[in-house]
Order: C-alpha cells, then sequence, then structure tokens
C-alpha cells in the first residue's frame, strides 16, 4: 500500500489509480469528480505493478446542526474489476481512516454502497443534507441515503439525525 499527498504522487501513479476510478465507476466517474479526489491523500493499493485499487481524502468544511469541522472527505474510491473481495480496497480505506483520525474532527463520504463502510466503522447519516452557497443553504434530498461519517474523538458525540451541510463545489456537491 502506498499513501502520499497529491503533490508527492510518483509519476504516472495517479494516473493508473484514476483509470481503475473510472473503470469501478463503469464510466460513470467524471473530470469534476477526479479533481475532487486531489489536494490531500491518496492511498493506492498495487499487484504486480499495477494499481488495483485507490481512496483519497481532502479536507472539507461541514456544518453539523451549528457546529463547524474540518472533515476529512473520501473521494474516488475503487478497486480494478479482476481484484475485487481481495481486501484491496478495505486495505486503502483503512488506511484512509487512519490519515482522518490524525489530521481532521470527522471523517465523510458520500456512497451508493453503505454497506462496505459500514463494516469499517462508518455510519449513515439519517438527518437532512444541504449544500451551501452564495444565495443560502439549498436541500439535497437526493443525497440523504448516501451519506456517510465516521465519528471519534470531539465529533464521537455529533447526532446523526441532525443537519449536515457542504459547500458548493463544481460537479457533485457531496
Amino acid at each position: 500500500m502506498l499513501v502520499f499527498r497529491t503533490e508527492d504522487a510518483p509519476q504516472g501513479l495517479l494516473e493508473g489509480a484514476r483509470a481503475v476510478v473510472v473503470g469501478a465507476f463503469d464510466g460513470n466517474f467524471t473530470a469534476d469528480d477526479w479533481d475532487h479526489a486531489l489536494g490531500g491523500w491518496h492511498a493506492v493499493a498495487i499487484d504486480v505493478q499495477r494499481v488495483v485499487a485507490h481512496a483519497s481524502v481532502i479536507l472539507r468544511e461541514l456544518e453539523v446542526g451549528d457546529r463547524t469541522l474540518a472533515a476529512g472527505y473520501v473521494e474516488a474510491v475503487g478497486t480494478e474489476s479482476a481484484a475485487r473481495g481481495e481486501g484491496h480496497g478495505t486495505r486503502a480505506m483503512i488506511e484512509i481512516a487512519k490519515i482522518i483520525r490524525r489530521d481532521f474532527e470527522l471523517g465523510a463520504l458520500s456512497t451508493g454502497t453503505p454497506e462496505f463502510y459500514e463494516r469499517l466503522g462508518w455510519e449513515r447519516w439519517r438527518g437532512p443534507t444541504f449544500v451551501r452557497s452564495a444565495v443560502g443553504p439549498t436541500r439535497t434530498a437526493d443525497d440523504d441515503e448516501g451519506i456517510m461519517v465516521l465519528r471519534f474523538g470531539a465529533s464521537a458525540s455529533i447526532d446523526l439525525a441532525a443537519s449536515i451541510s457542504c459547500e458548493e463545489r463544481k460537479g457533485d456537491d457531496w
């Protein structure tokens, strides 16, 4: 497992990671989605000189109820189809969780496969979701079912039924 910051990526490694993630999302992974994955930490699994899994974490400011938290937001998690079920994605997420616990106040992510993350200690968000923009908060009800958090330390007691919001960004906000 290689763990590194975006700016310290070995040559060609991020291109291989991006290809794996695009394949894992059956091509439904945009340039904006990849841009969201950059600027933080990456965990990349290598098998016989090829990337087989990737996950990254970036800093996002999330508001939970009336609290603002520095969240480690997980992006671009994927495993090459031929290597699924071998634990590569799990190992990548274990490394990402270590970084989140070390550098952030809360972990968060958006997913269509919550079962994978639940077995790693992540919890489904039960409250309403919003996006913050210059015009104010906008309800994002379509995202309610897919938001998950990793609570620990100071965030261990946050209410999973409270409202949660993220800042607006290009592409998918969550």
